[in-house]
């Protein structure tokens, strides 16, 4: 049993509170520019594209997660108070509502530049396990997105939540949508026989079956509960993306 109570602010600079989920966001996009820049981006046109890339990705995360947060999960609310929707200090944002912004971002600036945007796509497919890892642990350190009631040794206790011994399904997702999709997007994208597209559509499948089953331990929003039988909103989003990356590699397959 282990008792959360880190505190979600990581340092004070000039009295402004700087968020380990901040951070995480931070760093994030910082270790996945390197990590494209030195390591997977080959050819100098992509390289050259690709800082001005970064500023359009940041746009789609931040827009998309926002809207995504307030369209999925809290629509009734911010319905009652639009202001809020700008508040992004309050908190609120959804994964699958940045993977929208990035894919709609990507389009645009593919189409201004002329070039594939699975290019793109495949970039981001492959290093966004590393910032999905640290905003999982943040969520952790956060005591928020929790998970159920259980008596496993493995338990801990989010005072910030209840008192109650629960699943570390933030753990879980860091460990499967983080460090394992990582690995396994990586072997992808280094295969010999690796296409275009081909990293994106299994990021697709592998987050979206990764997610499911971390939703199996992850207590549901409290304002939305379960949709039908034991269907999150957060499942639900996920078969959506398993069903989208099924029919990118079918279209792919056709395209060879």
């Amino acid at each position: 049993m282990f008792t959360n109570n880190f505190d979600p602010v990581a340092f004070e600079f000039f009295s402004i509170n700087i968020h380990w989920y901040s951070l995480a966001y931070i760093f994030g996009i910082i270790f996945g520019w390197i990590y494209c820049k030195k390591i997977l981006i080959k050819t100098a046109t992509i390289q050259k594209l690709f800082d001005d890339y970064i500023s359009y990705l940041i746009i789609g995360i931040i827009i998309g997660g926002r809207l995504g947060y307030v369209f999925f999960y809290n629509f009734s609310y911010f319905l009652k108070n639009p202001i809020e929707v700008f508040m992004l200090w309050n908190g609120g944002m959804s994964f699958h509502g940045g993977l929208l912004g990035i894919i709609f971002f990507t389009y645009l600036f593919s189409k201004k530049n002329n070039q594939d945007i699975f290019i793109f796509l495949d970039l981001v497919s492959i290093v966004a396990p590393i910032g999905i890892f640290l905003g999982r642990i943040s969520n952790f350190i956060n005591g928020e997105l929790v998970g159920k009631v259980t008596n496993s040794n493995w338990g801990v206790i989010f005072p910030s939540y209840d008192d109650k011994l629960r699943h570390p399904s933030q753990l879980y997702e860091a460990f499967l949508e983080g460090l394992i999709l990582f690995i396994l997007i990586n072997l992808v994208h280094f295969n010999k026989k690796n296409k275009v597209g081909a990293c994106s559509f299994m990021f697709l499948i592998l987050y979206g079956f990764f997610r499911i089953i971390s939703e199996i331990f992850r207590e549901p929003d409290v304002q939305i509960g379960y949709l039908f039988g034991y269907i999150s909103t957060g499942t639900l989003l996920s078969l959506f993306m398993i069903l989208a990356g099924s029919i990118i590699y079918f279209k792919k397959k056709n395209e060879i």
